[in-house]
């Protein structure tokens, strides 16, 4: 016979409420910010801060850790098998034999069932009692094996149900991102549609000091048919600037890419070829796939040695410099560089490296290690292939401007004479 407990655990219902009340609260967060915070933030790090916020950590229930103790208490009459002799509304003293299993992570998320489970009050005789979760059984005649076996019977049952809200909260977690970035998304969009609106009425308008007039900037004309703290926002205004957009950004690298894996194909074809040499055969594949003298004003340009630019204006909007590897010191000089070009937000830039070494696995494990060290560098975002890194970078002195940052590189060893 268990000693009942008002506060069993998974006895509080669905955990689908608390996931309701963490989609409300980051929402509430966003709606609470100003637009021009809005607009001059960096979405990742405010989405990350506001993750990290709402991150639930999962308990842990260390089953292999279990301990025992007893006591003696005064047991109602109700409590005892039908065997005893014994008076309604009375209490006799009986022996209790608890089991404490230890827990970490966020234990109180055990009084919840998983969102697609219904509790049916099957596995809820334990309680949470500090940093353990416990059962009573009080003891009447049963013999030590009995003991465990009743007690086996309701780990089994609390397993059940902990798999199926572990699993549960995983999944939250795992999505809770994508939730907060669509709805950061949604309203950011929403201010921007707005400004464009009141942009386009063509009669004078009264407006707010703090709003300034927007613009939107056309794609280029691709002929084929790219607890974290939260971020500090010092722009008193959000000022309107130009961007490459992603699905354009990664055609740019994909074309560089191309033509990188056809150096390597071709070895002789391209062997003694210098840092300009090899930039402007990437120049002859990448130009012919854009429009130029566009009425945006975009077009590849050529300064300097080894640049290969996007302009929009006098702006640029997306840069590649090209270079020999020539150790870690170098390669971040380069990044320097670039970052020192590109002042707008939301940027894109590209570091082509070309490796005469041949141990190039030993030059991309520095290059993944070194580039985390970069004082600007801001997250890892993925593996386009093993050649093929892409990562997040913010200009000099704002973590609110960021520069998508990709790293190619390709074998062009020397030739044996």
């Amino acid at each position: 016979m268990y000693r009942s407990n008002p506060s069993s655990i998974f006895s509080k219902g669905s955990i689908e409420v608390l996931y309701q009340k963490i989609y409300a609260n980051f929402k509430s967060s966003i709606d609470s910010e100003s637009e021009d915070y809005i607009l001059n933030v960096n979405e990742m790090t405010y989405v990350e801060h506001l993750e990290s916020k709402s991150h639930l950590t999962p308990p842990e229930i260390h089953f292999d850790e279990v301990y025992a103790d007893s006591y003696e208490a005064d047991i109602p009459a109700e409590y005892f098998p039908i065997t005893y002799h014994v008076y309604q509304g009375k209490t006799y003293k009986q022996p209790v034999i608890q089991y404490f299993i230890p827990c970490s992570g966020d234990i109180n998320l055990l009084n919840y069932c998983a969102s697609n489970i219904i509790f049916m009050g099957s596995g809820g005789r334990f309680h949470i009692d500090g940093k353990t979760i416990v059962t009573e059984i009080i003891k009447f005649s049963q013999t030590a094996e009995e003991l465990k076996r009743t007690y086996q019977t309701e780990v089994n049952n609390v397993h059940r149900y902990y798999l199926a809200l572990i699993k549960d909260i995983e999944n939250f977690n795992q999505t809770l991102k994508g939730q907060i970035m669509s709805y950061f998304t949604n309203r950011k969009n929403k201010i921007l549609s707005n400004r464009d609106l009141l942009s386009s009425l063509g009669v004078p308008l009264r407006k707010k000091d703090s709003t300034p007039a927007t613009f939107s900037v056309p794609n280029p004309q691709v002929r084929e048919k790219i607890q974290i703290s939260k971020p500090i926002v010092h722009e008193k205004g959000y000022r309107p600037e130009p961007s490459l957009d992603d699905k354009n950004y990664q055609k740019i690298l994909k074309l560089i890419n191309d033509v990188g894996k056809n150096f390597e194909r071709m070895p002789s074809v391209y062997k003694d070829k210098g840092e300009e040499d090899l930039r402007d055969h990437i120049l002859m594949t990448i130009d012919p796939n854009f429009e130029l003298g566009s009425a945006s004003g975009e077009t590849f340009n050529k300064t300097g040695k080894t640049d290969i630019l996007i302009r929009y204006d006098s702006s640029v909007i997306f840069i590649a410099e090209c270079k020999f590897w020539s150790g870690e010191k170098n390669y971040l000089t380069t990044i320097d560089q670039l970052l020192g070009y590109l002042n707008w937000r939301d940027t894109k830039a590209a570091v082509i490296i070309f490796v005469k070494q041949k141990d190039f696995s030993t030059v991309l494990e520095k290059v993944s290690k070194i580039t985390k060290e970069h004082p600007n560098y801001l997250r890892f975002i993925n593996n386009q292939d093993e050649n093929w890194f892409n990562y997040s970078f913010h200009i000099i002195d704002d973590k609110n401007r960021e520069v998508k940052l990709a790293v190619l590189l390709y074998h062009l060893p020397k030739m044996e004479k």
